[in-house]
């Protein structure tokens, strides 16, 4: 039998292909993919090959947010048809130094990513076999299609749990979201739930900004016309990755404020100004991936159902072109997401 698979093979260069029904062990579960978030990593891949100094070396499946079924469990312990959501990672070596962060320790691996070798492959597949450590069940009343939001929720909930570690208090507090692409825009949400009473959305093009005040954004500015007020922010979101954007993030951070880099930010040198930072005791806080956050996630989406509206398109995933091309058009798209695969081959 056979199913299939969307594999990048290099910069612009992919395209879906047959394969072999994949055999679960029984540490694994067979998943029926349903829908597949395309994120910036998956964006890099396509584009360039690579997604900083992760080179495509082998033919790539993309895709780390998914939503689906089971499919076949060899242990019989979860039903065909149950409804899930996968936590990508796998996690490496322990290190004792932050035993509570296994996002950090050396040697994990994460679907879609050429950073191991053999490359990790991902979800952008009709069929999916995961460990079975890795499986979320889905509760009642939490669709598939919103569901597939719950990775990138994590980020934006991780985010907001490292300002709180070094002091943030999020209720009640004046915060600045900078960047209003799908992450952004998540990371409002997550804000605004947890009880922000002002929430500031930047961006330079007018329909992330419109998307940004469905979230629960208080107030948009695009900074390409507007400065941000000095020194007027409690909470600090940088969810661009731009210098230009971290220089700004610095200076509106109030004095003993915190901001959090949310954003990738390329790899090399880049121009940051961090008088304000030195000059105003500003807190700053790295973000990488998250751990338990998942789980709060896949709760938060059951609650709140008007998070879905994150989601702007949903794509076949048998042509790459339009579905890369589409994610790719930030004023434009929002998340993008993938359709079902339709009727077996």
């Amino acid at each position: 039998m056979l199913t299939r698979a969307l594999y990048i093979d290099g910069a612009r260069k992919a395209a879906v292909r047959a394969v072999a029904v994949p055999e679960p062990r029984t540490d694994q579960v067979r998943l029926r993919v349903h829908h597949v978030g395309i994120c910036g990593s998956d964006l890099h891949y396509y584009d360039e090959g690579a997604n900083g100094e992760f080179v495509v070396r082998e033919p790539l499946i993309p895709g780390h947010e998914m939503s689906g079924t089971i499919d076949h469990d060899p242990t019989g312990a979860l039903a065909a048809g149950t409804p899930v959501t996968v936590h990508p990672a796998s996690f490496g070596t322990k290190d004792d130094r932050f035993p509570e962060s296994p996002q950090l320790w050396p040697g994990g691996s994460y679907l879609g990513s050429a950073s191991t070798w053999p490359h990790t492959q991902g979800a952008l597949s009709e069929l999916l076999l995961v460990d079975r450590t890795m499986v979320r069940r889905l509760p009642p009343g939490l669709p598939l299609r919103r569901a597939v939001l719950a990775e990138p929720l994590a980020v934006a909930l991780h985010a907001l749990e490292q300002a709180r570690r070094v002091g943030a208090e999020i209720e009640g507090a004046r915060a600045l979201v900078c960047g209003a692409g799908p992450v952004g825009l998540l990371t409002i949400a997550a804000l605004a739930d947890a009880g922000a009473n002002e929430i500031v959305a930047t961006d330079v093009l007018p329909g992330p900004l419109a998307r940004a005040r469905v979230q629960g954004a208080t107030q948009t500015v695009d900074v390409s016309r507007k400065e941000l007020p000095a020194s007027a922010f409690d909470v600090v979101m940088e969810c661009s990755g731009a210098s230009a954007a971290i220089s700004s993030a610095f200076a509106a951070a109030r004095p003993a404020g915190v901001v959090t880099q949310v954003g990738m930010i390329p790899q090399g040198p880049q121009p940051v100004d961090f008088t304000p930072l030195i000059a105003k005791e500003v807190r700053y806080a790295g973000t990488f991936r998250f751990f338990g956050e998942i789980d709060t996630a896949v709760e938060l989406l059951a609650r709140r159902p008007g998070i879905e509206a994150v989601i702007t398109h949903e794509l076949p995933p048998d042509d790459p072109t339009a579905l890369f091309g589409v994610a790719r058009d930030a004023e434009r798209a929002g998340k993008v997401i993938t359709s079902s695969w339709g009727s077996a081959i």
